[in-house]
Order: C-alpha cells, then sequence, then structure tokens
C-alpha cells in the first residue's frame, strides 16, 4: 500500500477554489504532466503567495481550512495535485465532488475538527506529516521538536480506495 504523508505546506485559507489549484486556461492540455508547473498559479493570499516557493514546490500534504475545492467538480485540479505529488490534503471540510475525485485518484483527503485544525496550523517550522490510515489517525511533528496526534475517520469505501491506490486499482482487484 502507497504511505501517505511528507513534508507540509500551509495554506491558511478557507474555499481555495478548482480554478484557484489549476486555472481553467490549462484545462486543454492532454497529459497531466502539463499541468505540473501551473498548481496554485492563481492562488492569491492576503500577504503574498508564491507557487513556487520551496515549501510547495517540497510538499507532499497541503494543510488549508474548510471547503477545499469548491468550484467546479473538474478533475483536473486533483490531477495537478497528483502529478505534483500531493498525496494528503488536511482541511476542515472539502467541496463534496473533489473529495470524491481524490479518493477516485488515491489522494487521501483527511477531515479535522475545527480545534485540530488550528493546533496544526500552530506548529511551528518545517512540518512532516505521517499518516496511520490503519489507526486512522496522523502524526504532526516540527523541526523544532513539537508534535501533535490528530484523530479522523474514513468510511470503509473510501478507505478501501486508498488502500488499492485509487478508484482504477480498486476496480481491477475487484472485478
Amino acid at each position: 500500500m502507497k504511505e501517505f504523508g511528507g513534508p507540509a505546506a500551509f495554506i491558511d485559507r478557507s474555499d481555495i477554489n478548482t480554478d484557484e489549484i489549476i486555472p481553467a486556461r490549462y484545462l486543454t492540455e492532454i497529459s497531466k504532466a502539463a499541468l505540473k508547473p501551473h498548481l496554485l498559479e492563481d492562488l492569491h493570499l492576503e500577504g503574498g503567495f508564491d507557487p513556487q516557493s520551496e515549501e510547495i514546490q517540497n510538499a507532499r500534504v497541503l494543510v488549508t481550512r474548510s471547503n477545499f475545492g469548491c468550484g467546479s467538480s473538474r478533475e483536473h485540479a486533483v490531477w495537478v495535485l497528483e502529478v505534483n505529488g500531493i498525496n494528503v490534503v488536511i482541511a476542515e471540510s472539502f467541496a463534496r465532488i473533489f473529495r470524491q475525485n481524490m479518493f477516485n485518484c488515491g489522494i487521501l483527503a483527511v477531515e479535522l475538527a475545527k480545534h485540530d485544525l488550528d493546533r496544526l496550523f500552530k506548529l511551528q517550522g518545517k512540518v512532516h506529516v505521517a499518516v496511520d490510515l490503519d489507526a486512522e489517525q496522523l502524526i504532526a511533528s516540527s523541526d523544532n521538536g513539537s508534535s501533535l496526534t490528530c484523530p479522523f475517520s474514513l468510511n470503509p469505501f473510501d478507505k478501501q480506495l486508498i488502500a488499492a491506490g485509487g478508484w482504477l486499482a480498486y476496480a481491477d482487484a475487484k472485478y
């Protein structure tokens, strides 16, 4: 089974929509690889945001606020995460179709209670997140020595999709 976790990037905003994850002007690309350099290209945050920053480029985990992936239901927004090596997104909530597209592509969508998410955002320094899928918990540790364990829950079918590596791998194994 695929390992989930890695270096985390924090985006402290709710309602990040699919046009901010991958701008619509790139939806004519015919390969996932062509999407890669455009992850979060149109995301604008108060105080600035650089999608080419080392934090974003090295991230395997994104930590954000509520309603991540709202807007259009296209899969390109999940594909750009996948092609950039993002294997986990942690948020208070996700847009319903976007969340299911993540599971279908084998990317873990972890919903945390607001108080746990707030505690995660308070970690200082470079943060690494490890996910224990069987125990349904994540362990976040900072390079300054602080750490945090947060429980999460998945429905059994989504857990099977993730364990299989996404919908296609699940279907190949089951049908």
